[in-house]
Protein backbone atom coordinates (compact mmCIF):
# COMPACT_ATOMS: atom_id res chain seq x y z
CA UNK A 1 0.00 0.00 0.00
CA UNK A 2 1.43 2.89 -1.04
CA UNK A 3 2.12 5.93 1.58
CA UNK A 4 0.10 9.10 0.29
CA UNK A 5 -1.83 6.89 -2.40
CA UNK A 6 -5.39 7.92 -2.67
CA UNK A 7 -8.05 4.88 -1.75
CA UNK A 8 -10.21 3.08 -4.03
CA UNK A 9 -12.92 1.57 -3.44
CA UNK A 10 -14.41 -1.69 -6.53
CA UNK A 11 -17.51 -2.98 -5.72
CA UNK A 12 -18.42 -5.27 -8.48
CA UNK A 13 -20.43 -8.86 -8.00
CA UNK A 14 -18.28 -9.82 -11.44
CA UNK A 15 -15.04 -11.35 -10.33
CA UNK A 16 -13.97 -10.47 -13.84
CA UNK A 17 -14.79 -7.00 -13.42
CA UNK A 18 -13.08 -6.78 -10.11
CA UNK A 19 -10.06 -8.68 -11.45
CA UNK A 20 -9.56 -6.01 -14.81
CA UNK A 21 -10.29 -3.05 -12.59
CA UNK A 22 -8.23 -4.28 -10.03
CA UNK A 23 -5.28 -4.99 -12.49
CA UNK A 24 -5.54 -1.53 -14.18
CA UNK A 25 -5.93 0.85 -10.78
CA UNK A 26 -3.76 -0.75 -7.94
CA UNK A 27 -0.55 0.35 -9.02
CA UNK A 28 -1.24 4.27 -8.79
CA UNK A 29 -4.09 3.88 -5.92
CA UNK A 30 -4.68 1.98 -2.80
CA UNK A 31 -7.67 -0.41 -4.25
CA UNK A 32 -9.87 -2.25 -1.58
CA UNK A 33 -12.39 -5.13 -3.73
CA UNK A 34 -15.84 -5.92 -2.44
CA UNK A 35 -18.09 -8.20 -4.46
CA UNK A 36 -21.43 -6.66 -2.53
CA UNK A 37 -23.05 -4.19 -1.23
CA UNK A 38 -23.34 -5.04 2.41
CA UNK A 39 -19.55 -5.72 2.36
CA UNK A 40 -18.63 -2.23 1.07
CA UNK A 41 -20.95 -0.70 4.29
CA UNK A 42 -18.98 -3.08 6.57
CA UNK A 43 -15.95 -1.75 4.84
CA UNK A 44 -16.95 2.43 5.06
CA UNK A 45 -17.26 1.69 8.97
CA UNK A 46 -13.85 1.44 9.48
CA UNK A 47 -12.10 3.24 6.36
CA UNK A 48 -13.01 6.23 4.32
CA UNK A 49 -11.87 6.14 0.77
CA UNK A 50 -11.27 8.91 -2.06
CA UNK A 51 -13.73 7.64 -4.23
CA UNK A 52 -15.99 4.30 -4.73
CA UNK A 53 -16.24 2.44 -8.40
CA UNK A 54 -19.72 1.13 -7.72
CA UNK A 55 -21.37 -1.42 -10.16
CA UNK A 56 -25.26 -0.51 -10.45
CA UNK A 57 -26.79 -4.42 -11.38
CA UNK A 58 -25.88 -6.67 -7.85
CA UNK A 59 -28.34 -8.75 -6.38
CA UNK A 60 -29.47 -8.27 -2.69
CA UNK A 61 -28.60 -4.39 -3.22
CA UNK A 62 -28.29 -2.92 -6.31
CA UNK A 63 -26.38 0.44 -6.92
CA UNK A 64 -29.42 2.61 -6.13
CA UNK A 65 -30.20 0.87 -3.01
CA UNK A 66 -26.26 2.01 -1.87
CA UNK A 67 -25.58 5.19 -3.40
CA UNK A 68 -29.33 6.20 -1.42
CA UNK A 69 -28.34 4.75 1.48
CA UNK A 70 -24.32 6.32 1.00
CA UNK A 71 -25.96 9.98 0.32
CA UNK A 72 -28.08 9.94 3.61
CA UNK A 73 -25.08 9.18 5.88
CA UNK A 74 -23.19 12.25 7.52
CA UNK A 75 -19.47 10.02 7.25
CA UNK A 76 -20.54 9.06 3.78
CA UNK A 77 -22.56 11.73 2.07
CA UNK A 78 -19.34 13.21 0.27
CA UNK A 79 -17.44 10.16 -1.00
CA UNK A 80 -17.66 10.50 -4.72
CA UNK A 81 -19.13 7.75 -6.70
CA UNK A 82 -18.63 6.44 -10.07
CA UNK A 83 -21.27 4.07 -11.43
CA UNK A 84 -19.96 0.89 -13.35
CA UNK A 85 -22.68 -0.67 -15.59
CA UNK A 86 -22.97 -2.76 -18.66
CA UNK A 87 -26.54 -1.26 -19.49
CA UNK A 88 -27.23 2.33 -20.77
CA UNK A 89 -30.20 4.48 -21.37
CA UNK A 90 -30.64 7.84 -20.73
CA UNK A 91 -33.72 7.63 -17.29
CA UNK A 92 -31.38 5.38 -15.89
CA UNK A 93 -27.91 7.74 -15.92
CA UNK A 94 -30.34 10.54 -15.36
CA UNK A 95 -31.95 8.66 -12.13
CA UNK A 96 -27.82 7.99 -10.98
CA UNK A 97 -26.29 11.10 -11.54
CA UNK A 98 -29.65 12.99 -9.94
CA UNK A 99 -29.02 10.56 -6.82
CA UNK A 100 -25.73 12.04 -6.56
CA UNK A 101 -23.29 10.08 -8.67
CA UNK A 102 -20.73 12.02 -10.33
CA UNK A 103 -20.12 9.86 -13.37
CA UNK A 104 -20.72 6.55 -16.03
CA UNK A 105 -18.63 4.23 -16.95
CA UNK A 106 -19.65 2.08 -19.30
CA UNK A 107 -18.70 -1.60 -19.36
CA UNK A 108 -16.62 -3.32 -20.98
CA UNK A 109 -13.96 -0.06 -19.79
CA UNK A 110 -10.71 -0.35 -20.95
CA UNK A 111 -7.68 0.56 -17.98
CA UNK A 112 -6.69 3.27 -19.72
CA UNK A 113 -10.03 4.83 -19.51
CA UNK A 114 -10.96 3.95 -16.36
CA UNK A 115 -8.24 5.20 -15.15
CA UNK A 116 -8.48 8.72 -16.80
CA UNK A 117 -11.78 9.14 -15.57
CA UNK A 118 -10.29 8.32 -12.12
CA UNK A 119 -7.68 11.11 -12.19
CA UNK A 120 -9.59 13.58 -13.37
CA UNK A 121 -12.41 13.24 -11.10
CA UNK A 122 -10.19 13.09 -8.59
CA UNK A 123 -8.57 16.03 -9.46
CA UNK A 124 -12.34 17.94 -9.79
CA UNK A 125 -12.75 16.76 -6.17
CA UNK A 126 -9.17 18.06 -4.77
CA UNK A 127 -9.99 21.41 -5.90
CA UNK A 128 -13.72 21.17 -5.32
CA UNK A 129 -12.44 20.61 -1.68
CA UNK A 130 -9.90 23.78 -1.44
CA UNK A 131 -13.02 26.16 -2.78
CA UNK A 132 -15.37 24.78 0.17
CA UNK A 133 -12.62 25.34 2.25
CA UNK A 134 -12.01 28.51 1.00
CA UNK A 135 -15.77 30.07 0.05
CA UNK A 136 -16.85 29.05 3.67
CA UNK A 137 -14.25 31.14 5.75
CA UNK A 138 -14.12 34.22 3.46
CA UNK A 139 -15.23 36.49 6.23
CA UNK A 140 -12.09 36.13 7.98
CA UNK A 141 -9.68 36.16 5.29
CA UNK A 142 -7.03 38.88 4.67
CA UNK A 143 -7.26 41.02 1.26
CA UNK A 144 -4.36 38.63 -0.11
CA UNK A 145 -5.89 35.76 0.05
CA UNK A 146 -9.18 36.86 -2.23
CA UNK A 147 -7.12 36.44 -5.49
CA UNK A 148 -6.57 33.06 -4.42
CA UNK A 149 -10.00 32.38 -3.98
CA UNK A 150 -10.36 33.48 -7.37
CA UNK A 151 -8.09 31.54 -8.69
CA UNK A 152 -8.98 28.46 -7.51
CA UNK A 153 -12.75 29.16 -8.50
CA UNK A 154 -11.85 29.55 -12.06
CA UNK A 155 -9.00 26.11 -11.92
CA UNK A 156 -12.06 24.20 -10.55
CA UNK A 157 -14.71 25.75 -13.22
CA UNK A 158 -11.43 24.69 -16.05
CA UNK A 159 -10.93 21.40 -14.54
CA UNK A 160 -14.58 20.87 -14.93
CA UNK A 161 -14.91 21.76 -18.76
CA UNK A 162 -12.03 20.41 -19.44
CA UNK A 163 -13.49 16.97 -18.50
CA UNK A 164 -16.11 17.72 -21.50
CA UNK A 165 -13.24 18.30 -23.99
CA UNK A 166 -11.63 15.04 -23.01
CA UNK A 167 -14.87 13.24 -23.69
CA UNK A 168 -15.69 14.87 -26.87
CA UNK A 169 -12.53 14.55 -28.43
CA UNK A 170 -12.50 18.33 -29.75
CA UNK A 171 -9.69 19.55 -31.08
CA UNK A 172 -8.52 21.83 -28.30
CA UNK A 173 -9.29 25.70 -27.11
CA UNK A 174 -12.97 25.15 -27.33
CA UNK A 175 -13.31 26.36 -23.88
CA UNK A 176 -11.51 29.27 -24.15
CA UNK A 177 -12.60 30.39 -27.59
CA UNK A 178 -16.63 29.60 -26.50
CA UNK A 179 -15.58 32.55 -23.61
CA UNK A 180 -14.00 34.82 -25.93
CA UNK A 181 -17.03 34.71 -28.27
CA UNK A 182 -19.11 35.43 -25.28
CA UNK A 183 -17.10 38.12 -24.31
CA UNK A 184 -17.29 39.98 -27.37
CA UNK A 185 -21.22 39.90 -27.42
CA UNK A 186 -21.02 41.37 -23.60
CA UNK A 187 -19.10 44.16 -24.32
CA UNK A 188 -21.41 44.80 -27.82
CA UNK A 189 -24.36 44.92 -25.19
CA UNK A 190 -23.36 48.13 -23.69
CA UNK A 191 -21.82 49.46 -26.96
CA UNK A 192 -24.63 49.47 -28.68
CA UNK A 193 -26.93 50.09 -25.84
CA UNK A 194 -29.14 47.22 -25.91
CA UNK A 195 -31.18 45.21 -23.36
CA UNK A 196 -29.73 47.59 -21.06
CA UNK A 197 -31.97 47.01 -18.17
CA UNK A 198 -31.46 43.09 -18.48
CA UNK A 199 -27.38 43.85 -18.24
CA UNK A 200 -27.34 46.13 -15.34
CA UNK A 201 -27.14 44.07 -12.56
CA UNK A 202 -24.61 41.13 -14.15
CA UNK A 203 -21.31 40.44 -12.72
CA UNK A 204 -19.86 39.59 -16.48
CA UNK A 205 -16.50 38.21 -15.03
CA UNK A 206 -19.30 35.92 -13.28
CA UNK A 207 -20.75 35.07 -16.77
CA UNK A 208 -17.68 34.41 -18.42
CA UNK A 209 -16.90 31.82 -15.94
CA UNK A 210 -19.99 30.35 -15.60
CA UNK A 211 -19.84 30.16 -19.81
CA UNK A 212 -17.40 27.26 -19.23
CA UNK A 213 -20.04 24.69 -17.91
CA UNK A 214 -22.94 25.09 -20.22
CA UNK A 215 -21.96 21.67 -21.82
CA UNK A 216 -21.18 19.96 -17.95
CA UNK A 217 -23.82 17.81 -18.44
CA UNK A 218 -22.08 16.08 -21.26
CA UNK A 219 -20.59 14.02 -18.80
CA UNK A 220 -23.43 11.77 -19.10
CA UNK A 221 -23.20 11.37 -22.70
CA UNK A 222 -21.54 7.65 -24.07
CA UNK A 223 -18.21 8.51 -25.76
CA UNK A 224 -19.96 6.24 -28.47
CA UNK A 225 -22.46 9.12 -29.38
CA UNK A 226 -20.47 12.19 -28.34
CA UNK A 227 -17.80 10.84 -30.68
CA UNK A 228 -20.05 9.21 -33.19
CA UNK A 229 -18.23 10.52 -36.56
CA UNK A 230 -21.60 10.46 -38.56
CA UNK A 231 -25.24 12.07 -38.28
CA UNK A 232 -26.94 10.86 -34.97
CA UNK A 233 -30.08 8.70 -34.96
CA UNK A 234 -32.99 9.88 -33.24
CA UNK A 235 -32.75 8.08 -30.27
CA UNK A 236 -28.84 9.08 -30.14
CA UNK A 237 -30.73 12.88 -30.36
CA UNK A 238 -32.60 12.02 -27.84
CA UNK A 239 -29.65 10.92 -25.22
CA UNK A 240 -27.61 13.82 -26.46
CA UNK A 241 -30.25 16.55 -24.81
CA UNK A 242 -30.46 15.01 -21.18
CA UNK A 243 -27.45 16.64 -20.91
CA UNK A 244 -29.21 20.19 -20.19
CA UNK A 245 -30.85 18.57 -17.24
CA UNK A 246 -27.92 16.48 -16.20
CA UNK A 247 -26.00 19.76 -16.50
CA UNK A 248 -28.39 21.54 -14.05
CA UNK A 249 -27.99 18.63 -11.65
CA UNK A 250 -24.70 18.68 -10.93
CA UNK A 251 -24.87 22.98 -10.30
CA UNK A 252 -27.47 21.82 -7.90
CA UNK A 253 -24.37 19.34 -6.25
CA UNK A 254 -22.18 21.90 -6.37
CA UNK A 255 -24.67 24.23 -4.58
CA UNK A 256 -25.15 22.38 -1.79
CA UNK A 257 -21.24 21.98 -0.98
CA UNK A 258 -20.87 25.96 -0.91
CA UNK A 259 -22.49 29.14 0.36
CA UNK A 260 -20.94 31.31 -2.53
CA UNK A 261 -23.55 30.44 -5.68
CA UNK A 262 -23.73 33.74 -7.51
CA UNK A 263 -21.17 32.14 -10.49
CA UNK A 264 -23.12 28.71 -10.40
CA UNK A 265 -26.48 30.05 -10.32
CA UNK A 266 -25.41 32.04 -13.91
CA UNK A 267 -24.01 28.85 -14.77
CA UNK A 268 -27.37 27.00 -14.33
CA UNK A 269 -29.24 29.98 -16.78
CA UNK A 270 -26.87 29.05 -19.32
CA UNK A 271 -26.75 25.50 -19.10
CA UNK A 272 -30.89 25.77 -18.73
CA UNK A 273 -31.78 27.81 -21.52
CA UNK A 274 -28.81 27.66 -24.45
CA UNK A 275 -30.88 24.90 -26.61
CA UNK A 276 -34.22 26.78 -26.60
CA UNK A 277 -34.71 28.76 -29.58
CA UNK A 278 -37.09 31.94 -30.22
CA UNK A 279 -39.69 30.23 -31.98
CA UNK A 280 -39.95 28.10 -29.17
CA UNK A 281 -39.18 24.75 -30.55
CA UNK A 282 -35.70 24.06 -28.41
CA UNK A 283 -35.18 22.19 -25.20
CA UNK A 284 -35.53 20.96 -22.61
CA UNK A 285 -38.42 23.42 -22.01
CA UNK A 286 -39.65 25.11 -25.35
CA UNK A 287 -39.32 28.11 -23.79
CA UNK A 288 -39.94 30.74 -26.60
CA UNK A 289 -38.73 34.50 -27.35
CA UNK A 290 -37.99 36.99 -24.34
CA UNK A 291 -39.24 33.65 -21.67
CA UNK A 292 -35.45 32.82 -22.95
CA UNK A 293 -33.14 34.29 -20.12
CA UNK A 294 -30.95 36.98 -22.26
CA UNK A 295 -27.27 34.86 -21.27
CA UNK A 296 -29.21 31.82 -22.55
CA UNK A 297 -29.61 33.76 -25.96
CA UNK A 298 -26.55 34.91 -26.03
CA UNK A 299 -24.78 31.31 -25.59
CA UNK A 300 -27.45 29.90 -28.18
CA UNK A 301 -25.57 31.81 -31.39
CA UNK A 302 -22.15 31.60 -29.53
CA UNK A 303 -22.45 27.84 -29.00
CA UNK A 304 -23.72 27.49 -32.76
CA UNK A 305 -21.25 29.72 -34.37
CA UNK A 306 -18.45 27.89 -32.38
CA UNK A 307 -19.87 24.26 -33.44
CA UNK A 308 -20.18 25.54 -37.19
CA UNK A 309 -16.70 26.96 -37.57
CA UNK A 310 -14.95 23.84 -35.83
CA UNK A 311 -13.52 20.63 -36.33
CA UNK A 312 -15.90 18.28 -34.95
CA UNK A 313 -15.54 14.14 -35.47
CA UNK A 314 -18.94 14.45 -37.27
CA UNK A 315 -17.83 17.28 -39.69
CA UNK A 316 -15.30 19.67 -41.20
CA UNK A 317 -14.80 23.03 -39.78
CA UNK A 318 -16.99 25.17 -41.99
CA UNK A 319 -15.64 29.05 -43.22
CA UNK A 320 -16.46 32.21 -41.56
CA UNK A 321 -19.19 33.35 -44.21
CA UNK A 322 -21.07 29.97 -44.31
CA UNK A 323 -21.49 30.05 -40.87
CA UNK A 324 -22.59 33.16 -41.00
CA UNK A 325 -25.12 32.73 -43.73
CA UNK A 326 -26.41 29.81 -41.57
CA UNK A 327 -27.09 32.28 -38.66
CA UNK A 328 -28.23 35.11 -40.46
CA UNK A 329 -30.95 32.74 -41.98
CA UNK A 330 -31.97 31.79 -38.23
CA UNK A 331 -32.92 35.06 -37.77
CA UNK A 332 -36.02 34.91 -35.67
CA UNK A 333 -36.03 31.29 -36.09
CA UNK A 334 -33.47 29.82 -33.94
CA UNK A 335 -32.22 33.06 -32.54
CA UNK A 336 -32.91 36.31 -31.01
CA UNK A 337 -33.32 38.71 -33.99
CA UNK A 338 -31.52 41.40 -31.50
CA UNK A 339 -29.14 39.46 -30.75
CA UNK A 340 -28.13 38.20 -34.45
CA UNK A 341 -28.08 42.00 -35.69
CA UNK A 342 -25.13 42.49 -32.88
CA UNK A 343 -23.15 39.25 -33.65
CA UNK A 344 -23.25 40.32 -37.27
CA UNK A 345 -21.99 43.92 -36.67
CA UNK A 346 -18.83 42.31 -34.40
CA UNK A 347 -18.91 39.06 -36.57
CA UNK A 348 -15.77 40.14 -37.82
CA UNK A 349 -14.34 39.37 -34.51
CA UNK A 350 -14.89 36.47 -34.24
CA UNK A 351 -14.00 34.84 -37.43
CA UNK A 352 -10.17 36.93 -35.85
CA UNK A 353 -10.37 34.50 -33.08
CA UNK A 354 -11.07 31.09 -34.95
CA UNK A 355 -7.65 31.37 -36.62
CA UNK A 356 -5.94 31.71 -32.86
CA UNK A 357 -4.40 28.61 -31.90
CA UNK A 358 -4.43 26.97 -28.28
CA UNK A 359 -2.16 28.80 -26.29
CA UNK A 360 -3.34 32.15 -28.11
CA UNK A 361 -6.92 31.46 -26.63
CA UNK A 362 -5.65 30.67 -23.25
CA UNK A 363 -3.44 34.37 -23.12
CA UNK A 364 -6.50 35.89 -23.79
CA UNK A 365 -7.62 35.09 -20.41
Amino acid sequence: MGIGQKTIFLVDDDPVYLTIGSNAISQYYNTFTMDSSSRLLKMLESHSPDLILLDIEMPEMDGYETIEILKGRDETKDIPIIFLTAHSDGESELKGLSMGAIDYIFKPFTPSLLLKRIELHLLVESQKKQLVNFSNNLQIMVDSKTRTVVELKNALLKMMAGLIEYRGDTTGGNIERTQYFMSILLDSLQDYDLYKKEILSWDKELVLLSAQLHDVGKIAIKDNILQKPEKLSESEFEAIKLHVTVGENVIEQLRKSTSERAFLDQAKILIATHHERWDGKGYPRGLKGEEIPLQGRLMAITDVYNALVSDRPYKKALPHNEAIEIISQERGKHFDPSVVDLFLSVSDKFNEITTLNDSQYIELF
